[in-house]
C-alpha cells in the first residue's frame, strides 16, 4: 500500500471578512476544522472582529508572512484586498478565493479557484423565482452594506422581478434592536411592499421578530440568503417562504481538501465551484434542520 505523501507541518490559514458577532460563519470554522481533522493537516480560521475590511487586508499580509501552505480567503472589497491577495501569490503561496467576489475576479488576482455563490446570479434567480408568485415590490434588508459583493444580492434580485432597486434596500446595521426597528418603520412607511429579502441570520432573525410583532408574519413574502437556527423555524411554521442555500460548509471544507493534494500530488480540479444557490423550503428541512447552525 502506498503511503500519503504529507509533507510535515502542512498548515492553511482560512481568513473572513465576517465580525465575530455574525453566527453564519459558525459552519465555516466547523468545516474547516473537520477537513483539518480529516486531512491530518493544521488550520486556522483568522477574521476582523468588527469586520472591518481594512483589518481583514492586514490579517491576509499576516497571514503571508507566517508562509502558510496555503490561504483560502473571501474577497469582499477587491479594490482593498487586491494588493495583500496578489502579494500572497507572488510570494508562491496558493490562494483559493470562497463566499465573496467571483470567478474571474479570483483568477484576476491569480488565485488557484473560486468556491462559492455567484451572489447576483442566485439573487437574480431568487427574484425570477419571486416574480413567478407575483412579487413586484421589495425590502432588502442589508447588515454588510461595507461589503459591496453582498448588495448584488438585492440588485439581483431586483432585476428578477423587473424593477428598480431604488430606496429598496436599506443600510440595517447589525445591532438586532435597529434592524427590527427599520424594518418594521419601513413596512409601516411602506404599506405596499410585497417581500422582504434578508441577506443572512444578522438580518433575518430580528426580521422575523419584527413581522411577527406587526402582524405579518406568514402574510408577506419573505425570503431570505443563507441558513440559521431561527430561519430554519421560520421556514418550518410559514414565516419564510424559501431559505437561499448556498452551503458555506463546502466554502471551507472543499478548499482544504484542494490544496493538501494540490501539496501533495500536484492535482487541481480544472473548474471553479458553485456550491450554490439551493432554494430550501418547507417541503426540504429535514436534514437542514438537523444540521442547522452546525454544518447547514
Amino acid at each position: 500500500m502506498v503511503g500519503v505523501a504529507q509533507a510535515e507541518g502542512e498548515r492553511f490559514v482560512l481568513v473572513s471578512h465576517a465580525p465575530d458577532s455574525d453566527s453564519w460563519w459558525n459552519t465555516i470554522k466547523n468545516a474547516l476544522a473537520l477537513a483539518g481533522e480529516q486531512m491530518d493537516v493544521e488550520v486556522e480560521y483568522r477574521n476582523p472582529t468588527t469586520g472591518d475590511i481594512a483589518d481583514m487586508a492586514r490579517i491576509i499580509e499576516q497571514a503571508t508572512a507566517t508562509n502558510p501552505d496555503g490561504i483560502i480567503t473571501t474577497l469582499a472589497d477587491p479594490d482593498v484586498l487586491k494588493g495583500p491577495i496578489e502579494d500572497a501569490v507572488a510570494k508562491g503561496i496558493p490562494v483559493i478565493i470562497i463566499n465573496s467576489g467571483t470567478p474571474e475576479q479570483a483568477a484576476e488576482l491569480g488565485a488557484l479557484m473560486y468556491v462559492g455563490q455567484p451572489e447576483y446570479d442566485a439573487g437574480l434567480a431568487a427574484g425570477q423565482r419571486a416574480k413567478r408568485d407575483g412579487i413586484e415590490s421589495f425590502l432588502c434588508v442589508n447588515h454588510v452594506v461595507s461589503n459591496p459583493v453582498v448588495g448584488e444580492r438585492c440588485r439581483g434580485f431586483a432585476d428578477g422581478l423587473g424593477v428598480e432597486l431604488g430606496d429598496s434596500m436599506i443600510d440595517s446595521g447589525q445591532d438586532p434592536a435597529e434592524i427590527k426597528n427599520k424594518v418594521m418603520a419601513y413596512l409601516s412607511s411602506n404599506p405596499d411592499t410585497d417581500a422582504i429579502l434578508t441577506l443572512g441570520p444578522t438580518s433575518a432573525d430580528p426580521t422575523i421578530e419584527a413581522v411577527k410583532e406587526n402582524g405579518m408574519a406568514g402574510q408577506i413574502y419573505f425570503g431570505t440568503f443563507d441558513l440559521g437556527t431561527e430561519i430554519v423555524k421560520a421556514i418550518k411554521d410559514g414565516t419564510i417562504q424559501w431559505g437561499i442555500d448556498q452551503q458555506p460548509f463546502l466554502q471551507a471544507y472543499l478548499p482544504v481538501i484542494v490544496l493538501a493534494n494540490y501539496k501533495r500530488y500536484g492535482v487541481l480540479p480544472g473548474n471553479n465551484i458553485n456550491s450554490g444557490p439551493g432554494f430550501v423550503t418547507k417541503d426540504a428541512l429535514e436534514k437542514v434542520e438537523e444540521f442547522a447552525g452546525e454544518y447547514r
